[in-house]
């Protein structure tokens, strides 16, 4: 399987989220003082969405920062989006963002920390990416 990069705020729901996942992931840290993480193969990059009510701000700035080095973001090969669906229209909407924006598909969105069926469906989602659309990084 190939790798994942994740950012979750001081909420930690995106935390919580993948310590339920059980899968290695490399994490953005939320101190812009810590370094960022380095991938070195594909990766998929799971995010939290933080959207005002018309979208602006939906892709945290630790995220776009780690996004704008050209060789991070040579690497992303799909993007799974937390969010929360009381914000309607804005519900991950990070997902919709990043995939746009690096032309990878949005793989899966989850609400908060997620459920036990995101998690089943997650992992055996991931797992058919990798083998189906990256086999060398299976």
């Amino acid at each position: 399987m190939g790798g994942l990069v994740y950012y979750s705020s001081r909420s930690g729901n995106t935390t919580r989220f993948m310590q339920a996942l059980g899968l290695p992931a490399q994490r953005i840290p939320f101190d812009t003082a810590e370094p960022l993480p380095e991938p070195a193969a594909p990766y998929v990059l799971i995010c939290p969405t933080y959207a005002d009510g018309q979208g602006r701000g939906a892709v945290a700035k630790q995220v776009i920062r780690f996004l704008n080095d050209p060789a991070r973001r040579a690497l992303i090969r799909g993007v799974i989006a937390g969010g929360n669906r009381n914000f309607g229209t804005t519900y991950a909407l990070a997902g919709r963002v990043i995939a746009t924006k690096c032309q990878v598909p949005w793989l899966y969105s989850f609400e908060l920390a997620g459920t036990e069926t995101d998690i089943a469906r997650i992992r055996a989602g991931l797992d058919t990416f990798w083998r189906e659309t990256c086999p060398t990084a299976a």
